[in-house]
């Protein structure tokens, strides 16, 4: 009997968390209201360049965000005045769990769970109301031999992971990384190839009906390049470069 109601409580509490998970996941992008992102800084390599850029941030250095969002949200219609609001959260000191060297599906959904564990554990003392999205940034001194791990977005939890550099010259890419990761926590897919980070045609192309087709001139934001041949393709330099593509749109419920 005991074992009974142990496994019932279990079970009620998965369902109350799957429903909770699924009523956030549709809130969001149901774009009645502004999203309220929160972006938390982290030293990523321990530098003393790392740390004076974290330093000097401010809310005001994540507005092209804000910008880009709106703009492209207003292509499909949205007429929010501020679809997205991000505000800059404390450092923080600790270091996210690592995917490992070959992860495998199970591998990836123990990391996804300690991932939203951790998420709420280092946020907890400045988060009284937790946000909508919750993006930690891992901040990197900029140095040629210096190669950042993938970043991810997670839809179940709500949270991003992104590696940048810590340096105003790398802003406008930290940006078209951060707004890529935000999107895929609302639903967004990837559209390049994990091979070579070549954007498929046509979804991951910003002018797919463009003639000739290539170079095209901006980045599909999840195709995450702007794509100058078949088999070559730049990062953007900023948000400007880049758009929200149709496929995207509908991903995200900006698009019926």
């Amino acid at each position: 009997m005991f074992k009974a109601v142990r496994i019932s409580i279990l079970l009620f509490v998965l369902f109350f968390v799957a429903v909770s998970t699924w009523l956030t996941q549709a809130r969001s992008t149901d774009w009645n209201n502004s999203l309220w992102v929160k972006v938390y800084p982290i030293n990523g390599d321990d530098s003393a360049e790392s740390t004076e850029y974290i330093e000097g941030l401010s809310v005001r250095d994540f507005e092209g965000i804000e910008s880009f969002l709106k703009r492209e949200a207003g292509k499909y219609a949205n007429r929010l005045a501020r679809p997205v609001r991000i505000e800059l959260g404390q450092a923080i000191s600790t270091q996210p769990p690592s995917l490992g060297d070959a992860p495998n599906a199970l591998s990836v959904m123990l990391w996804s769970l300690k991932m939203r564990w951790w998420a709420n554990d280092v946020t907890d003392d400045q988060d009284r109301i937790k946000p909508d999205v919750r993006i930690f940034v891992r901040y990197h001194a900029p140095k040629s031999d210096v190669v950042l791990e993938n970043s991810v977005g997670l839809q179940k939890g709500m949270v991003g992971i992104v590696n940048g550099y810590a340096s105003r010259r790398y802003r406008g890419t930290n940006h078209v990384i951060i707004a890529h990761e935000f999107l895929h926590t609302l639903g967004a897919t990837d559209k390049y190839s994990p091979s070579d980070g070549q954007p498929f045609d046509p979804d991951g192309l910003a002018e797919p009906d463009r003639r000739p087709l290539y170079p095209q001139r901006y980045a599909e934001i999840m195709g995450g390049r702007i794509a100058l041949a078949t088999n070559d393709a730049i990062v953007p330099k900023s948000l400007k470069y880049t758009v929200i593509g149709p496929l995207t749109a509908r991903e995200i419920n900006l698009l019926d």
